[in-house]
């Protein structure tokens, strides 16, 4: 072992100790760590259960998971930034450049000015939430539903809506639905149940969800921008040193990762703030982005250093305070602290 995989397996044990505990005490059934440097010395942590109802099964460093959310900078924001890349999006022109049916019917309405760029950074009048799947569960009609509602406009906010559209964006220009997009190792849209860490029992679908997106809106469109991609910690990793080492995506496309469009928010990512998942000793080149099922990933372009914490804190319920909301900044903020 080098001096620096015995730095990083030392950084691991500490930063790993607040996730064992947490599984200790029944706040989260299981969790993996995986630690990653530019030149792609790694190290891994895992305990606790992929599973506890309706049966048990153990964590591995090999447990694929929900990444939810996560789908939205791994997937989508890589993805739409190899379009600009390519000359087929204008970060600045409105989703309609590739979409022109969107609010087809109302050509002066709000929704048709909304660009890109906004979409990527959250900064559209979109509400947070909204249950698309209980309008149906054709994907084809839901999306002609996205599409065509009349959306009610309020004050910028974190919202799937921006991600859903660029999702369709991406369906449009490559001609197929997301769930057909081929994905790098380590990434399924159908991972098998059996090596799959739980997630929720859903009462909508009236079964815990093992091996099958989490996220209700992804599930009734069939795949989606903003969740529904499944990932390892190696998969994860990989990804990660990929944008550290500059062969995963362009220069350009880095660049715009990492450029702020708000106070939190870059194109896709989050970058540091007050309270925000990455801890308070980390970088001010570090962008990161959580996942609802208890996940995250964070990448510190000065420390040449990304993290990952994988949980599968929803199962058997979102309804729980799992402490996920802390765990994730002192895993962070040890891992910072111990770098410097």
């Amino acid at each position: 072992m080098t001096a620096t995989e015995k730095t990083l397996d030392s950084i691991a044990d500490l930063a790993f100790a607040p996730v064992a505990d947490a599984i200790a005490s029944g706040r989260i059934p299981g969790g993996v760590l995986g630690l990653v440097t530019a030149d792609g010395q790694r190290v891994l942590r895992h305990a606790g259960r992929a599973q506890i109802v309706p049966e048990s099964r153990p964590m591995s460093e090999g447990t694929w998971f929900d990444l939810a959310s996560m789908s939205k900078v791994i997937f989508t924001t890589t993805r739409i930034l190899a379009q600009v890349d390519a000359g087929r999006i204008d970060l600045d022109a409105p989703i309609t450049s590739v979409i022109p049916d969107f609010r087809q019917y109302h050509p002066d309405c709000w929704e048709r000015q909304v660009t890109f760029r906004q979409c990527l950074g959250h900064q559209t009048p979109f509400p947070a939430v909204e249950p698309l799947y209980t309008y149906g569960q054709d994907p084809a009609t839901l999306r002609a539903f996205v599409l065509q509602r009349e959306w009610r406009q309020g004050m910028p906010a974190y919202s799937d809506i921006n991600f859903i559209l660029l999702g369709i964006a991406l369906e449009r220009l490559e001609g197929r639905m997301i769930r057909d997009f081929p994905l790098e190792t380590g990434f399924s849209w159908r991972p098998e149940p059996g090596d799959t860490a739980a997630t929720e029992y859903c009462a909508w679908r009236g079964r815990v969800m093992v091996g099958e997106v989490h996220d209700e809106n992804c599930y009734a469109l069939q795949g989606s921008g903003h969740a529904g991609l499944f990932g390892t910690a190696a998969g994860v990793l990989d990804f990660a040193q990929g944008l550290l080492d500059g062969q995963r995506a362009s220069a350009n496309a880095i660049r715009l990762m990492r450029t702020p469009i708000s106070a939190r928010r870059t194109h896709g990512w989050e970058h540091p703030y007050m309270g925000w998942s990455g801890g308070t000793s980390c970088s001010v080149a570090t962008i990161g982005h959580t996942g609802f099922t208890g996940t995250g990933l964070w990448i510190d372009f000065e420390a040449g250093l990304a993290w990952t914490l994988l949980t599968n804190r929803v199962h058997p319920s979102r309804h729980f305070d799992s402490g996920i909301f802390a765990l994730r900044p002192a895993v962070g903020t040890i891992i910072g602290e111990a770098l410097r």
